[in-house]
């Protein structure tokens, strides 16, 4: 158990709850909730240490969502501070379009000796949204600049890349139906199973045949686009062999492979990058969330060098035509090199695998209680998925109340916590969702 921080507690005491609710249900637009929802049950959070959370009240939660599924290496990492203290001294940014600084070389480079051979050329944006615009855009750019052009994109119905309007329109997940026209043509593969048996290896070959079905079916696509891990669809493992399949599939049809590890990368699933279970090399891949631990927003797009210097025909820039004001901020980037110093100095990877297997473990006689249908996990990735989605609000709901706060999403209870979670906090975590699902 990490120990509480007296200083950070007592800032908690000098808050008046009743007034900072007020104000925060008065005047703040919370994303992806009820509008009108009184928001009594919501923490609202005012120090962090390790992986555990205070709130205005001073009650400490231990933290299973990793703030939004990013704190990589939990909070007040003096590394971190430090990293973005000192940059904030020099430099805090500078345009990358016209010109660079030191921490945008530096992460780049510390990204690409982390990928697979070949994917050195790396884009820096600010959220794992604008990492999948930009996919999108290089991967039809691409297409017209080779004087090929593709448009179609084929991807998961229960895939979640972001919630800009490119993002939403590859998601088939009914929270995310765009307005207006389609903007370009997208195939969705529904699961040729229930979410909780995809893993089995006897559901690989139907999943490959879908993908095989919906690549061939009509004109080549420009890209196959899918997560690791789907996450927000319902933390839904896929089974082994999958991505090597898909990889192949994209190979005889010449579509580009793209893998968004926004979620699955830098340890969360046992592995730096979710992709490495199945031991394939895409042509681009999509970062953020764990990249920068949720310190400073940092996303990252890596692909080849033949796909970046395809850019060169670009009829109008002869380059790309994407950017952001903020993109590779200089602080993000010394930040982010800091968290691979940490995730590696303290092997949160292997820890994520390790301590990932006793979460499941300490989880799977949860499957003997009748509103339970499925129990999986990979790395510090673990779903509690229920028969019902009320009930499975119902456990998030009562696990807070025991000071453990999970993840609602769908019919699944999700345990996410920072990577940096020791055995205690990992016995106390299955312990408490145990007990909450005897509360409800």
């Amino acid at each position: 158990m990490s120990p509480t921080n007296t200083q950070h507690s007592g800032v908690a005491a000098t808050v008046d709850d009743g007034q900072v609710r007020e104000r925060d249900r008065r005047f703040v637009w919370h994303p992806w909730s009820p509008v009108g929802e009184s928001g009594a049950d919501r923490p609202i959070l005012v120090s962090g240490d390790g992986y555990r959370v205070r709130d205005t009240t001073g009650r400490e939660y231990l933290d299973a969502v990793a703030s939004a599924m990013n704190s990589s290496c939990g909070y007040a990492h003096p590394a971190l501070i430090a990293a973005a203290e000192r940059q904030l001294s020099l430099l805090p940014n500078f345009d990358l379009s016209a010109g660079s600084h030191v921490p945008a070389g530096q992460i780049a480079e510390r990204l690409a000796a982390l990928l697979p051979d070949g994917l050195d050329r790396t884009l820096l944006l600010n959220s794992g949204s604008e990492a999948t615009e930009a996919a999108v855009r290089i991967a039809h750019d691409h297409w017209r600049n080779v004087g090929r052009p593709r448009s179609r994109i084929v991807t998961f119905a229960a895939g979640y890349h972001g919630s800009t309007l490119v993002a939403q329109h590859l998601s088939g997940l009914p929270t995310n139906a765009i307005y207006g026209a389609e903007p370009f043509p997208v195939t969705r593969v529904d699961l040729p199973v229930a979410a909780g048996e995809v893993r089995a290896p006897r559901s690989l070959p139907l999943l490959l045949e879908a993908f095989e079905r919906a690549v061939l079916d009509g004109p080549p696509p420009a890209a196959v686009f899918v997560e690791s891990l789907l996450n927000v669809g319902g933390g839904v493992v896929l089974p082994e062999g999958f991505l090597r399949g898909l990889r192949e599939l994209c190979d005889r049809s010449g579509a580009l492979l793209v893998l968004d590890e926004v979620f699955c990368g830098f340890g969360r699933t046992g592995r730096m990058f979710g992709f490495e279970h199945d031991g394939v090399t895409p042509d681009l891949v999509t970062m953020s969330k764990g990249l920068s631990g949720g310190y400073v927003p940092l996303a990252a797009l890596s692909t080849t060098e033949a796909v970046y210097q395809s850019f060169v025909a670009d009829p109008l820039l002869g380059g790309l035509r994407y950017g952001h004001t903020t993109g590779g901020h200089a602080v993000a980037c010394a930040v982010a090199v800091a968290v691979l110093d940490v995730i590696e100095e303290q092997q949160l990877v292997a820890a994520s695998a390790s301590l990932g297997r006793e979460l499941l473990a300490g989880l799977l006689p949860l499957l003997d209680h009748p509103e339970v249908s499925d129990v999986r996990g990979l790395g510090l990735v673990a779903t509690v998925e229920c028969h019902r989605s009320e009930f499975a609000a119902e456990l998030v709901a009562a696990a807070r109340r025991r000071g453990v706060l999970l993840r609602a999403q769908g019919r699944s209870a999700m345990a996410i916590p920072p990577l940096v979670i020791d055995q205690g906090g990992i016995v106390e975590l299955a312990l408490t969702i145990g007990q909450a699902l005897a509360d409800c």
